[in-house]
């Protein structure tokens, strides 16, 4: 995991939790039925519970779209990590299969060399 990858993890998680308050806060479409802030039914309490519940609804409303966009974010990371994984993977196995080629070639090499010298030895203790 990088860097990055965490602290979009890390925001991810606080934005589900800001966004969640931010519902919970918000007061229902029936007249009177605040949950947690109440409210009175004085001219006042109706204009202030306006503004709080629009200010709530564009808190809601941003934290949904950052939420959204981190988590594409996050998937991008995953997508292209994932690919680069796979690539590493199937660098090492043509690097190792190359290497595995080459001992055989070279196992190949001294036999014929071996062979080689054998027969030469043998020509010159025919020789002699």
């Amino acid at each position: 995991m990088t860097i990055l990858e965490i602290i979009l993890g890390v925001l991810l998680i606080i934005a589900s939790i800001v966004m969640i308050i931010v519902i919970i806060l918000q007061e229902g479409n029936q007249q009177g039925v605040g949950v947690v802030s109440g409210g009175a039914d004085t001219f006042f309490s109706k204009n202030k519970a306006r503004s709080y519940d629009a200010f709530l609804a564009r808190a809601t409303k941003w934290f949904a779209i950052g939420f959204v966009v981190i988590v594409l974010a996050l998937n991008v990371f995953a997508y292209f990590n994932a690919k680069t994984v796979e690539t590493a993977e199937e660098d090492s196995t043509s690097v190792s299969e190359t290497a595995d080629e080459e001992s055989e070639v070279d196992d190949a090499t001294e036999a014929a060399e071996g062979e080689t010298a054998a027969a030469a030895a043998e020509t010159s203790a025919a020789a002699e």
